[in-house]
C-alpha cells in the first residue's frame, strides 16, 4: 500500500508517519506539508506545498496512492469561524479533490472526539469538523472515514509533541483505568487508519472505542 500523510510535522501526523514507515504492508509514504519533516527513510518522499488551497484538482503528484491519512489541522482557540472554516473545511476538501477521489483510494480524516455530525450544535469547531466529515463522505472514495480520537499518547521517537504534554502525560494510566473510551496511543490510531484503509470498516465515523477495535484487528493479521 502507498499512502499520503498530511500534517507529518505535527504531533498526530508524525505519530502516523513513524508507524507507517515501520509497517511492512506500506511500501511508500508521501508526506505533503508546508515544511520538510527532517527525516530520511527509504520509503519516504516529500511534497512541500505552501497552501493546500493552491493545489490543482487531480494533481499528478498525488496520483497512484491507495490511501490518504489527513492529519493536518489547527486548534480553534482564538480563531473566528470564517478563518477556522477556511483552514479546516476548505483546505481539507481542496486536498481531497487534488488527490482525485475514486473507488481505488481511501481517505482518513482526523477530526476529534466531540465532532458534531448534525452541523447544528453550539460548538463552532465541532460544527465545522462535522461538515468536513460529512462532505468528504459524499465524494466517490473507496471509503472516507472521520477519525475521532480523544487523548492520545505519543509514540517512541516523536519530536513533535505538544509542549503541555510533559505536564499531563502522567495522567494517561489513570485515564486508561477510569475512562478507557477517552484515550488511545498514537500507535493505535495509526494502526487503525492502516487497517481501515486496507480492509474497510462498518462505520465511517470512527470513535475512540472503534480505534481500539481496528488496532487489535491490525495486530492480529
Amino acid at each position: 500500500m502507498k499512502v499520503i500523510i498530511t500534517g507529518a510535522t505535527g504531533m498526530v501526523g508524525e505519530g502516523v508517519l513513524l508507524e507507517s514507515l515501520a509497517h511492512s504492508d506500506i511500501t511508500e509514504v508521501l508526506s505533503v506539508s508546508r515544511k520538510p519533516t527532517g527525516r530520511s527513510h527509504p520509503k519516504l518522499k516529500e511534497y512541500i506545498v505552501a497552501d493546500f488551497l493552491s493545489l490543482p484538482e487531480n494533481d499528478e503528484k498525488l496520483t497512484g496512492y491507495d490511501a490518504v491519512f489527513f492529519c493536518a489541522g489547527i486548534s480553534s482557540l482564538g480563531i473566528k469561524e470564517p478563518e477556522y472554516r477556511r483552514i479546516t473545511y476548505d483546505t481539507t476538501l481542496a486536498f481531497a479533490r487534488a488527490v482525485t477521489p475514486s473507488p481505488k483510494i481511501s481517505f482518513v480524516y482526523v477530526s476529534g472526539s466531540g465532532t458534531d455530525s448534525t452541523e447544528k450544535g453550539r460548538i463552532m469547531w465541532a460544527r465545522v469538523k462535522g461538515k468536513t466529515e460529512n462532505d468528504l463522505m459524499k465524494l466517490p472514495f473507496k471509503q472516507a472515514f472521520g477519525f475521532r480520537p480523544g487523548f492520545m499518547e505519543p509514540v517512541q521517537g516523536q519530536k513533535n509533541v505538544l509542549s503541555f504534554y510533559k505536564y499531563i502525560l502522567w495522567m494517561a494510566p489513570v485515564i486508561r483505568f477510569i475512562a478507557p473510551n477517552m484515550i488511545n496511543t498514537l500507535q493505535e490510531v495509526a494502526l487503525a487508519m492502516i487497517e481501515a484503509a486496507q480492509n474497510g470498516y462498518e462505520k465511517n465515523v470512527v470513535e475512540v472505542k472503534d480505534i481500539g477495535i481496528l488496532a487489535r484487528r491490525a495486530r492480529q493479521r
